[in-house]
C-alpha cells in the first residue's frame, strides 16, 4: 500500500513537472513573440537615439541576502542587465526594444580590508551601478558592492561588464543611446572605458595563441626548464621536479554539467551566470586542493563569452592551476561543449580566477611548451590583477 502511494505521489509530481514545464514553455514563446513586435522600433543609426547621462542608468539596491537567500540568484546576476536596459529605455514604449547580452566580464575584484586579508561578506549588502561608457552597439557597466561595517558602508567588490545590444530576436547588432559625461568624475570614468577598450584590443593582439612570448618571457621559460634538468645526466629529456613544487599536469580538476532548461535565459540558451558559477566552483575547488586550505577569491578577470551554450548540451569544464606566487594561486577554467553525435569539441568560455590563501603554496612547474604558454598567460593575468589592486 505504501509502495502504491509512493508511486502515485511520484507520478503526480512528475505530471506537475510536465505541466509546469509546458506552461513555462508557452510563457517563453509568448515573451519571444512580444519582443519580435519591437523590431520596427529599432534605430537606423545611433544619431537617431536621445543622449543619456550616467545618472539615467544609476541603480541602487539594498539586498538582505542573509534573511532572504532567494534574492541572491534572483537579483545579483541581473542587475548589470537592468542597468543597460535603463540606459536604452524608450519612454514611448515604457521599455527597451533591445536585447542585452553579456559579451565580456572585464573584471570582478574584491576590495582588501587590510593588507593580506579580505572582507567577510555580511548578510546585508548595498549594490550600486550605472553605465560608464558606450560604443555604437556596446555598453560598459560598473557595479559596486558595499556592506555595513563598523558603523558605515565599506566597499567590498567592484565589477566591470561589457554588454552588447542585439535586436529583439538576438540575430544582429543594434545601436545604443550615446552617453554624455557630466563633470570631472564622469569624464574620468568615460575615459577609463576608452582605455579598457584599447587594453582589450592590445591583449588580444599580443595573445600567446597568436604571437611568440616576449624576450623576458622566453628567459623565464628557459629558466624553468633548466631548474628541472637532472644534473646527474646530460640529457634534455631527463626532468626532475624541484623541491616544494608540483607538475602542472598534476594540478587539474575536471567536471561535467548536463545543461537543463531550468538554467535557460529568454533566448532559450543557458544563462551566463550559471556558467560563471560552475566555473568558479570548479576553480575554487582546484585552488583549495592545491593549497591545502580554503582560498579566498581576489579577482575574476577577462571572461569572454565566445559561443552560446544550448539546452541539453554536455558542458565539459577543466580547471588548471597555471601560475603561483607566494600565497597566490592563478587558476584557468576552460569550458567546452561536446557534441555526442559528431564528437566535436567547441570552446564556449575561458575563465581566469586569482585566489589567495593564508600560507605559501607550492610552485607550479610546466613540462611541455604548451604548459609553459599556460604559465606565461597565467602570469600575465596575475600581474594585471596586482596592478589594479
Amino acid at each position: 500500500r505504501a509502495d502504491q502511494l509512493c508511486g502515485c505521489f511520484s507520478v503526480r509530481n512528475r505530471l506537475r513537472e510536465i505541466v509546469g514545464a509546458s506552461t513555462n514553455w508557452r510563457d517563453h514563446q509568448q515573451a519571444l513573440a512580444d519582443r519580435l513586435s519591437l523590431s520596427n522600433q529599432l534605430a537606423g543609426s545611433q544619431d537617431e537615439l536621445p543622449v543619456r547621462r550616467m545618472k539615467d542608468s544609476y541603480i541602487e539596491a539594498h539586498l538582505p541576502l542573509g534573511t532572504d537567500p532567494t534574492l541572491r540568484e534572483k537579483y545579483l546576476n541581473y542587475l548589470k542587465v537592468l542597468i543597460c536596459y535603463s540606459h536604452t529605455h524608450n519612454k514611448a514604449l515604457q521599455r527597451s526594444p533591445l536585447s542585452i547580452v553579456t559579451a565580456l566580464v572585464d573584471k570582478i575584484g574584491m576590495t582588501p580590508s587590510s593588507p593580506g586579508t579580505l572582507w567577510l561578506i555580511s548578510p546585508v549588502c548595498d549594490f550600486t551601478g550605472h553605465v560608464t561608457w558606450v560604443g555604437k552597439t556596446s555598453i560598459e557597466a560598473k557595479m559596486h558592492m558595499s556592506q555595513y561595517h563598523g558603523g558605515a558602508y565599506t566597499p567590498v567588490l567592484d565589477a566591470t561588464f561589457v554588454m552588447v545590444a542585439r535586436d529583439p530576436e538576438n540575430k544582429r547588432a543594434a545601436f545604443v543611446n550615446p552617453l554624455k559625461p557630466e563633470g570631472i568624475e564622469e569624464e574620468k570614468l568615460f575615459q577609463q572605458g576608452e582605455i579598457n577598450k584599447t587594453r582589450r584590443i592590445e591583449l588580444s593582439t599580443a595573445s600567446l595563441l597568436k604571437v611568440a612570448p616576449t624576450a623576458e618571457e622566453r628567459k623565464i621559460v628557459h629558466s624553468l626548464f633548466l631548474n628541472t634538468l637532472d644534473s646527474k645526466t646530460v640529457s634534455f629529456r631527463s626532468r626532475v621536479l624541484p623541491p616544494n613544487s608540483v607538475w602542472m599536469e598534476d594540478a587539474k580538476v575536471k567536471g561535467l554539467e548536463i545543461c537543463h532548461p531550468q538554467e535557460r535565459n529568454i533566448f532559450n540558451r543557458i544563462f551566463g551566470g550559471f556558467l560563471m558559477r560552475k566555473a568558479y566552483e570548479l576553480g575554487w575547488a582546484n585552488a583549495c586542493v592545491y593549497g591545502g586550505c580554503r582560498p579566498n577569491l581576489v579577482a575574476v578577470d577577462d571572461i569572454l563569452f565566445r559561443k552560446p551554450v544550448e539546452i541539453g548540451s554536455l558542458l565539459l569544464l577543466s580547471s588548471q592551476v597555471c601560475y603561483t606566487e607566494g600565497k597566490y594561486i592563478q587558476v584557468r577554467v576552460h569550458t567546452e561543449v561536446l557534441d555526442p553525435l559528431t564528437r566535436q569539441h567547441n570552446t564556449t568560455n575561458v575563465f581566469h580566477f586569482t585566489f589567495v590563501t593564508d600560507k605559501d603554496v607550492p610552485n607550479i612547474v610546466p613540462q611541455s611548451y604548451g604548459e609553459s604558454m599556460l604559465y606565461l598567460d597565467g602570469k600575465r593575468h596575475f600581474n594585471q590583477t596586482l596592478e589594479s589592486q
